[in-house]
């Protein structure tokens, strides 16, 4: 049985799993792996409205995902912990091993 400890950490990274599992919010992750940005270009660099990206970016900042600043009328976002991405690199991994996996059956078909 998990201890408190545990559950409330699994809790969390599901919470965040959540926050980031949207193809936009990955696009937006990896737009901002270079540094901070505001959501005008933000929104331009993934061809999405503002108040699109605003709701995602919202989600994203709600969970932990970004942080942000005002600088006079612009908000600027970045990654908290860009270690994030390498989150995607495995799952990148993942889908060349099924990729593979499946080549193989083919091939046996």
């Amino acid at each position: 049985m998990l201890d408190k400890k545990k559950r409330l950490l699994f809790e969390k990274q599901a919470e965040i799993t959540k926050a980031i599992a949207h193809p936009l919010r990955i696009a937006i992750m990896y737009f901002l792996k270079d540094g901070e940005q505001c959501v005008c270009d933000i929104a331009e660099h993934i061809g999405s409205e503002r108040s699109n990206v605003s709701q995602h970016l919202s989600v994203m900042v709600s969970a932990g995902v970004l942080a942000y600043r005002k600088e006079g009328l612009w908000v600027m976002y970045r990654l908290k912990a860009p270690c994030i991405l390498d989150f995607f690199k495995c799952i990148t991994n993942c889908l060349r091993q099924q990729a593979k996996d499946s080549e193989k059956l083919l091939k046996v078909l």
